[in-house]
């Protein structure tokens, strides 16, 4: 394989950019934009969250000069001989000197045991403790000030609520002796026997689960080069985060594959992927939960919160992190990308010896959002000189049988390649038909070593013992060699995909506000902790960020509401407000373009009947300005238990619950992030216009979207919950308008 105000509210670009980086309507804030992360280590946003995370130095856990095995044995049988030989062989490996610890025994294989950590005859950088219970050889491992301990024993977070207090007295002995632990409920999968034969980019492995690792580090067996494994555990202290932002540093590492069953910390797992993306090193995930049965398993598995899983893949996919569903997949991404070459052309074409085969993937290349460009007319004669003119040459690419007896195969090749569109070239082999596959599989090996382009093989035999196979595809570090059609076209799309994403990214915690607005000042005196705003008390709101909501009036009194109705404007729509009423249409409670004094009249008395006989108390029935139609649209704030406040956008009105059709993200993010959530939605068509519907202001969507993240952000740990529907939006050039609201105080 592979080496506002009132009135309309209008918007443009500029002042876009300006929200996206935290300016909402008031004086500019100063916000640091160095391309690279600040060295403050208190450097925080206006929520008081982090703006950037230490790079741990693990140099001295995987390299460490000398190595204390707590528990040590040479009794065959014991479960701790088996750890202690392959910890022996491995301190051979790194040149690093190992100290067998061990109440009641002189030797272990033949090297010198001591009692006690006390008597370590010399500093030691890593402990492994091997004893059931690792607290008091914590604190004793304070003493000697020893760097880093590994904490193989479970029995903790996994466990429940006694096992979790045990695992929190852990944490904090570790912060006490100031060490580093890894663990528990780990393994010693870090200190295995990587292959120093193998060159190229090598894959960094991160797993809470050991054995799901094995798969990715047998990878080593196909000529792909691993560097490290860290099996994370439990998390008690160093967690996956800490690691990645490691091994982001480590020239070495090509991509890094990570397996994860829960996120410790959610801020600090983005700072990490942030980390990565500025550095350009792909991350390649599969992360459990997509179920409730799965995120019910991980939780019990590794005692962590698995997130809402939405908000999982949605901050994932926003700091370039490549979220794969199986093992296989992750082995097959990972590697790829640790090793190919950057695109020279997004275009992939499909090549192969039989119309069959071609036009079957490139219905699934196709079907995977993978560019297929039709080859030019141009090309396509050219590739007639060596390919008979009934065979299609357009794209798929059918030869008919690769010519094996002379250099027309290198030929066809060669010419597809030289093809300024083209990026990458597939190639299933189904199975093999030798002497033909095994011609095929050699000239496309020579032509990738003669092209800085991709040269991809699926080699579908099932019994995978052919030389083609084994010895020319595996053998060559520029083929890109897989087994199934499936997995070789989610590693392209991830290989085209990362490198697009890397080539415009910019750190929104660059830009991320880190003083309040006055904004935050005008809407912190509106929340009242624990209760439910009124729809009136949640347009204050929004107004106070600048969100344009329609002329209003609260009254108490039929007289007041036509006297209302008089100044907003008619026609006017009328709704009753209490702060329990989350669903006014529901019952009734809400009436459109009333066009007279009577209608008002009458209208007031209906509602404030109706509330009577629902047992709902109002604060009064309000007179809105009639707002022309657009699409509705939803905007809002929730808070996730993993990463904190989360704004949400979609298709809105009384269907939203119905449609399900919304896109999140966590804050901070930029106008290029907002317009992305746009383009998830199904019915973004929407917004174009459509049966003749006039295009709309998307600008001013997207304007809104970034002013209710500045909500979230300063207002997050005060508001559980926004509710923005219908957010109108306008055709173009006319705005967006906040037509309802709901905000619940946390």
């Amino acid at each position: 394989m592979l080496g506002s105000t009132h009135g309309t509210l209008t918007t443009n670009s500029r002042h876009a950019r300006a929200v996206a980086c935290g300016r909402p309507p008031g004086p500019a804030v100063h916000v640091h934009s160095s391309a690279s992360a600040p060295d403050d280590a208190e450097d925080l946003d206006v929520s008081g969250r982090p703006l950037h995370s230490d790079v741990p130095d693990l140099d001295r856990f995987f390299r460490p000069e000398a190595v204390a095995l707590i528990g040590a044995s040479d009794t065959e049988g014991r479960p701790g001989t088996g750890i202690t030989r392959q910890l022996l062989a491995w301190a051979t490996r790194v040149g690093a000197r190992l100290h067998p610890v061990h109440p009641s025994r002189p030797a272990v294989f033949g090297l010198p045991c001591v009692p006690s950590v006390a008597e370590l005859p010399e500093p030691v950088d890593l402990a492994v403790l091997l004893v059931r219970d690792p607290l008091p050889v914590i604190e004793e491992l304070a003493q000697v000030k020893v760097k880093f301990a590994v904490v193989f024993a479970s029995g903790f977070a996994e466990t429940g609520a006694e096992g979790a207090a045990a695992q929190a007295r852990l944490t904090a002995a570790a912060r006490r002796a100031g060490l580093r632990l890894l663990g528990p409920n780990t393994n010693l999968n870090a200190f295995e026997e990587f292959r120093d034969d193998l060159e190229g980019p090598a894959i960094a492995l991160i797993t809470q689960s050991g054995h799901q690792g094995r798969p990715l580090y047998t990878l080593q067996e196909l000529g792909i080069r691993l560097s490290h494994w860290a099996p994370t555990g439990n998390e008690a202290d160093l967690e996956s985060a800490d690691f990645l932002s490691y091994f982001t540093t480590r020239p070495e590492v090509g991509a890094i594959a990570l397996y994860a069953e829960g996120l410790k910390d959610g801020r600090g797992f983005l700072l990490a992927a942030d980390r990565a993306a500025r550095a350009k090193v792909p991350v390649v995930a599969v992360k459990v939960g997509r179920t409730e049965t799965g995120a019910r398993t991980a939780a019990s598995h590794t005692g962590k919160l698995t997130g809402a899983d939405t908000v999982v893949d949605a901050a994932m996919r926003q700091f370039g992190v490549i979220r794969v569903d199986g093992l296989d997949e992750l082995q097959d991404t990972a590697a790829l990308l640790a090793r190919a070459r950057p695109p020279r052309a997004e275009g992939v074409v499909v090549y192969s010896i039989s119309g069959g085969t071609g036009a079957h993937v490139a219905d699934l290349a196709t079907a995977a959002g993978l560019p297929m460009p039709v080859l030019s007319a141009e090309k396509q004669a050219e590739l007639h000189q060596w390919i008979p003119d009934d065979l299609g040459v357009a794209n798929p690419v059918d030869n008919g049988g690769h010519p094996v007896g002379d250099w027309r195969g290198p030929k066809i090749i060669d010419a597809i390649l030289a093809d300024p569109a083209v990026g990458v070239l597939i190639c299933p082999i189904t199975g093999p038909f030798p002497p033909m596959s095994d011609k095929l599989a050699q000239d496309l090996v020579d032509a990738a070593e003669r092209t800085d382009k991709l040269v991809c093989v699926v080699w579908g035999s099932p019994v995978g013992t052919e030389d083609a196979y084994r010895t020319t595809l595996l053998g060559s570090s520029r083929v890109a060699t897989f087994r199934t059609v499936g997995n070789c076209l989610t590693a392209v799309r991830a290989y085209l995909g990362h490198h697009r994403f890397t080539a415009s990214y910019r750190s929104p915690f660059d830009d991320a506000p880190r003083t309040p607005s006055p904004s935050m000042r005008k809407a912190s005196g509106l929340l009242r902790p624990g209760e439910r705003l009124s729809e009136h008390a949640a347009k204050q709101l929004l107004r106070a960020y600048g969100i344009r909501v329609p002329r209003e009036q609260l009254v108490t009194s039929a007289a007041a509401a036509v006297r209302a109705a008089g100044l907003v404007g008619y026609p006017v729509v009328m709704k009753a407000s209490a702060p329990q009423l989350a669903h006014k249409t529901e019952l009734g409670l809400v009436r459109l373009g009333l066009t007279s004094a009577s209608q008002v009249r009458d209208t007031y008395r209906e509602l404030t009947d109706i509330a009577r006989y629902e047992g709902v108390e109002l604060d009064g029935v309000l007179v809105c300005q009639m707002v022309e139609r657009g699409v509705e649209m939803v905007v809002g704030v929730t808070h996730d238990s993993l990463f904190g406040p989360t704004v949400t956008v979609g298709i809105g009105g009384v269907l939203v619950e119905v449609l399900r059709d919304t896109a999140v993200r966590v804050p901070p993010f930029g106008e290029d992030q907002a317009r992305a959530m746009l383009a998830e939605l199904r019915g973004h068509a929407l917004l174009d216009g459509v049966r003749g519907a006039p295009p709309c202001d998307v600008d001013a969507l997207v304007e809104v979207v970034l002013r209710v993240q500045r909500m979230a952000l300063e207002l997050g740990d005060q508001l559980a919950e926004l509710d923005v529907n219908p957010l109108m939006v306008l055709p173009r050039g006319q705005g967006a308008v906040a037509l309802d609201a709901l905000a619940v105080c946390r």
